[in-house]
């Protein structure tokens, strides 16, 4: 074989794993949302979050955490959980890791205790945090 033809040789093979590594690094980054019905979603959430209604708080809580892990399920972070997919997609997305994960206990604690009420300062930062998030993402 010609000296020539083996540098070529290593160097398609050297370009194909330098592409897989790329591919494997960055997941699937290029992925595009319907912004217009993340944006659409997300607006109806923040809008059913009421002041004077209690019950409000909860239900806009747990809709944000549904909206996030759809976007997260949709980019195909995988995971069995939602838990399971943050800790996967971890600081490589999100600016506020931290408050995701607070916003999404709080969702838990909704959910899985039954005397658990959140009070309209939490449920506001909550929502905040998710559309952060969603903002982190490129879904809205």
């Amino acid at each position: 074989m010609d000296g020539s033809l083996i540098a070529f040789a290593v160097a398609i093979v050297l370009v194909g794993i330098l592409m897989i590594l790329a591919i494997r690094m960055t997941g699937k980054h290029g992925h595009k949302f319907d912004k217009e019905d993340y944006q659409i979603d997300f607006l109806r959430i923040e809008r059913s979050l009421e002041k004077d209604n209690e019950s409000s708080y909860a239900m806009a809580i747990i809709e944000g955490d549904k909206i996030l892990d759809r976007a997260m399920m949709e980019m195909g972070v995988q995971g069995r959980t939602m838990g399971d997919r943050l800790k996967r997609i971890g600081k490589a997305k999100f600016t506020q890791l931290n408050s995701v994960w607070h916003a999404h206990k709080l969702r838990n604690q909704i959910a899985h205790e039954h005397d658990f009420r959140p009070d309209y300062r939490q449920a506001l930062h909550a929502l905040e945090t998710y559309k952060q998030a969603l903002k982190d993402l490129g879904a809205i």
